[in-house]
């Protein structure tokens, strides 16, 4: 591993300053469950380690009045033990559980997930479906990048080089709804997606279907929420929607699964997703964390 200058700034200001002086050649630590390994390993090389473990702030997972506040310093075992977020943000809590191992959870935080940028990002999914916003810090003051602007390649984000993710941001839905998080994996325990899939539906039908595995970016399927908007389900309106929704995804093959692969089983595992959605939202079942795949 290569020598690098390690700064624990107890401040978002300070922690700016220093990954404005450092660019590119920074990097910001919160859980490290990627960076030190890919540091370990050679493939980061950074000239300073900017660890944001003592920004208190970074720690709050709280309701607002509108919304889920989730810090960049909550791990998913803290969203893991939260019977709010069980209850209000049912996908996210399924995704979360099924993220790596349960000391990687203990460590691995919602903000580091979606940074790392990878394809299969166990959040970026459930995230998506309920339209999360990013809250960040930089030089010239803070924004809030909408998830689906903040993925714009294969680990790449929308966030400027020395800007830092202070929170995300989930709204609450305020209205009956069911969803849930589809994960597609070679054996149990840490694996990476093969395909992530997460669905949505409210009381006054409206869908929201998002993928993750089976594109450079997790991606929504507008065209499938169009044609679903206002619709019972049955086996021709699912056929149809899933047909649309394999429209927007572009899966390869590698190691894990082949591109046909891929294709059929987000097929299978959307038509899984959405009924279960639907049925939870109308009868509460099957549980939540409940295995559809």
């Amino acid at each position: 591993m290569k020598n690098f200058e390690y700064f624990k700034p107890t401040s978002i200001k300070e922690a700016v300053e220093i990954k404005s002086k450092y660019g590119d050649k920074g990097r910001f630590l919160l859980g490290g469950t990627d960076l030190v390994i890919a540091m370990d390993a050679g493939a980061i090389t950074p000239d300073a380690v900017i660890d944001l473990k003592g920004i208190k702030e970074l720690e709050k997972l709280e309701k607002t009045s509108d919304s889920l506040y989730i810090g960049a310093n909550v791990p998913f075992a803290k969203l893991i033990a939260s019977e709010f977020v069980k209850k209000e943000f049912p996908a996210l809590w399924e995704a979360s559980r099924l993220v790596a191992s349960i000391s990687v959870r203990n460590r691995a935080t919602v903000a580091g997930n979606i940074c790392n940028a990878v394809p299969s990002a166990e959040s970026s999914s459930p995230l998506m479906a309920r339209d999360a916003v990013v809250l960040v810090e930089g030089m010239e003051g803070s924004r809030e990048i909408s998830i689906s602007d903040f993925f714009v390649g294969p680990r790449k984000t929308a966030l400027k080089v020395d800007e830092v993710v202070v929170a995300v941001k989930v709204p609450l839905i305020g209205k009956k709804f069911g969803e849930c998080y589809v994960k597609l994996g070679r054996y149990e325990g840490e694996d990476l997606a093969q395909v992530g899939v997460t669905t949505f539906v409210d009381e006054d039908k409206n869908y929201n279907i998002s993928f993750a595995a089976v594109g450079p970016t997790p991606v929504r399927a507008k065209e499938a929420e169009e044609f679903l908007k206002g619709k019972e389900l049955n086996d021709e309106i699912l056929e149809e929607a899933k047909k649309l929704a394999l429209k927007s995804i572009s899966p390869i093959s590698d190691i894990r699964a082949s591109r046909e692969y891929r294709y059929h089983m987000a097929g299978v595992m959307l038509t899984r997703a959405l009924k279960a959605s639907v049925s939870r939202m109308n009868n509460g079942t099957p549980e939540y964390g409940t295995k559809l795949i």
